[in-house]
């Protein structure tokens, strides 16, 4: 479990409520590189395995969660799909906190403000487990790939631009 010293985010809250194990790892943002493939090289993981958070939305009032490899980009047309819509679009960066609670840059799947309807690119299969955003800039959390479809009851599925 995460230890007391670690600042705790809705993320980290939610997954210790719901007694899921995983790994806080910090890493240092002074320097500004904060995107997610320079935040694989700082906490020495592959970026394979570390995802990014992205909220799209199909209406003002349907918005979707997809968590894909750092590295690749979302394919609007295959997510689009995927939720059931036949168009969705990025949601702003300056209506990001209102919906979710997380910043950009710390935006995390588990404990949004709602739970939205989630797609994980199915490429974590081949991880096991992965790391995404503890919901604050330099705080990420290592967890096993069930336990977050379980959290944030998600579905799998190719939604990047690599599998398009």
């Amino acid at each position: 479990m995460a230890k007391a010293k670690h600042a705790k985010t809705n993320a980290i809250r939610l997954l210790e409520q719901q007694k899921i194990h995983f790994d806080v790892i910090e890493y240092e943002i002074g320097d500004g590189q904060v995107d997610g493939v320079s935040v694989a090289e700082k906490i020495g993981q592959p970026v394979a395995r570390v995802f990014k958070t992205l909220v799209a939305k199909a209406s003002a009032q349907k918005l979707f969660v997809f968590v894909i490899p750092v590295a690749e980009e979302l394919d609007l047309k295959a997510a689009a799909k995927v939720v059931g819509e036949k168009k969705i679009e990025m949601l702003a960066v300056k209506d990001l906190l209102g919906y979710t609670g997380y910043v950009r840059g710390g935006c995390s799947p588990v404990g949004m403000k709602k739970l939205y309807p989630t797609v994980i690119d199915d490429s974590a299969q081949e991880q096991g487990s992965i790391i995404v955003s503890a919901g604050k800039i330099g705080m990420q959390i290592h967890v096993q790939l069930e336990d977050l479809i379980t959290v944030t009851k998600a579905q799998l599925a190719p939604i990047t631009t690599t599998h398009a």
